[in-house]
């Protein structure tokens, strides 16, 4: 049997890196390139080839893309946490850098005639009027317009599914793309302000000393849901192996406050700790903007995904994050 061909881009980032691993596990020949190395993944690891590139560069995209290789996954992009997306100061590099990737990555993927692509969205491309109800949130697919993202980012990610689903249109790409809703697990960033909010309450627990206490952004009381990274490249590879183009959300139906996801990772450190909420002036003073806490309400909407695909993750968050609660404390003693 023809050994898959598959290339990574982005596979220097966390869900990249972790999907790499899973291919390489089954056996396909992985190729990986990313303008950065994988900070906790040995490349022999994940991946046959690494090449370092700056995808910005349609050179390095016209290298990296071989004719008529099976697969591609489109990961790469200039992302991170609330502290990165929504302080504004990082705007225009966001839309810049990922805006260019993804034209370089389309544009080659058809001339080389790919066999199937996949581009990873984001919930954050969903109109901001439908999430401002931290318990009744609207992220079904059909609700994307009318159009109005809570970020430049946001509005990026739905500028590119547009872009992908044009080339699906015009050229036969075969293209497959799914709406990520905050994914977690080891190996991901845990620190620097590009966490996700799993991380970022995990690492301060296991920061935090016994009587003392950590902060949580904003009141506490915006909801979100978190995927557990295995059960995200699960559901990216059940996507691609499927005839449903999407888009389609990929992500937990287990909607918590960020307050409760505070309340587990103090259980799970297993130390007589506390937290306390910022928010407002006292944010302001403190950091010099305003608090960036994003929509008050986010979930996945996992229906489309079900009736397409017949799957739907199952993992617990206190389950999830108690797998990854030992390797940021590892990453917390190290950098000490």
């Amino acid at each position: 049997m023809k050994q898959k061909k598959v290339v990574i881009l982005g596979g220097g980032g966390f869900i990249g890196g972790h999907l790499a691993k899973r291919l390489k596990d089954e056996g396909c020949h992985v190729r990986v390139a990313d303008i950065k190395n994988h900070e906790f993944f040995d490349h022999q690891e994940i991946c046959h080839e690494f090449i370092k590139a700056d995808l910005r560069d349609p050179k390095f995209v016209e290298l990296v893309i071989p004719d008529k290789v099976d697969e591609v996954y489109q990961l790469a992009a200039d992302m991170g946490g609330a502290g990165y997306i929504f302080t504004g100061e990082n705007d225009a590099n966001v839309m810049h850098n990922s805006a260019l990737i993804n034209l370089n990555v389309v544009h080659q993927c058809s001339i080389k005639k790919v066999g199937r692509v996949f581009y990873s969205s984001s919930a954050c491309m969903y109109p901001e009027y439908n999430q401002n109800d931290p318990d009744n949130p609207n992220c079904e697919e059909s609700s994307a317009y009318p159009a109005n993202p809570d970020s430049e980012y946001g509005w990026e990610k739905l500028f590119s599914e547009r872009l992908f689903l044009a080339f699906n249109r015009n050229y036969n790409l075969d293209v497959r793309v799914a709406r990520f809703h905050n994914i977690f697990g080891p190996q991901g960033t845990w620190t620097g302000g590009k966490e996700k909010a799993p991380a970022a309450m995990l690492r301060k627990a296991a920061e935090t000393g016994s009587n003392a206490s950590f902060e949580v952004w904003g009141d506490g009381l915006q909801t979100r849901s978190f995927l557990y990274i295995d059960e995200c490249i699960e559901s990216v590879l059940r996507q691609m192996n499927s005839d449903f183009i999407g888009p389609v959300n990929i992500g937990s139906e287990e909607m918590v406050t960020i307050n409760k996801l505070a309340e587990m990772a103090i259980s799970i450190s297993n130390k007589n700790i506390s937290f306390h909420n910022i928010d407002g002036k006292e944010f302001q003073e403190k950091y010099g903007y305003e608090c960036p806490v994003g929509v008050r309400g986010r979930n996945s909407d996992n229906k489309l995904f079900k009736s397409k695909i017949g799957w739907e993750p199952q993992k617990p968050l206190f389950d999830g994050l108690v797998e990854t609660y030992p390797w940021i404390l590892e990453q917390v003693e190290k950098q000490k």
